[in-house]
């Protein structure tokens, strides 16, 4: 038996983005970690995360006064994480980058429209921030592919 390929370009495939775009519909939502204002890490479900290009996520953030876009304004590292255990589509991802509140009405109304309805239907108003992850590397299995992909 052959060793699986190892994908080194930063490069998110169209399956890879459709699966981040279909983790929270499919029951498997992105976790999502960041260090808050007092340097202690955190963790978190984001049902809104999305693929925003082949480099970069995107997420809505629903409270524009939580706790997250105060501490990427001190810190924008970020980690994500994608799993699916299934036997039949085993993959899983560990994306890490740098997070920034995007305010441009064109990036919001995208960020925003991308996002699940459920995420949707929870900020009608349309009072949350688009946030977007530059990807500095990809880490894991996917496709039959190992993943060690690097900016």
């Amino acid at each position: 038996m052959s060793a699986p390929p190892v994908l080194t370009e930063l490069k998110l495939s169209a399956e890879m983005q459709d699966a981040i775009n279909k983790a929270f519909e499919i029951q498997k939502p992105i976790v999502v970690a960041y260090v808050d204002e007092s340097a202690a890490p955190q963790i978190s479900y984001r049902g809104s995360t999305q693929a925003y290009s082949d480099t970069q996520l995107a997420i809505w953030v629903r409270n524009p006064e939580g706790r997250l876009l105060e501490s990427i304004a001190k810190n924008p590292a970020m980690a994500l994480m994608y799993g699916n255990f299934e036997p039949t589509g085993r993959a899983f991802m560990t994306l890490r980058g740098r997070a920034r509140v995007d305010g441009s009405e064109a990036v919001r109304h995208k960020v925003y429209e991308s996002a699940h309805p459920f995420e949707r239907d929870k900020d009608k108003d349309r009072k949350g921030v688009a946030i977007i992850i530059d990807l500095d590397s990809v880490d894991g299995f996917f496709g039959g592919a190992m993943l060690k992909m690097r900016r």
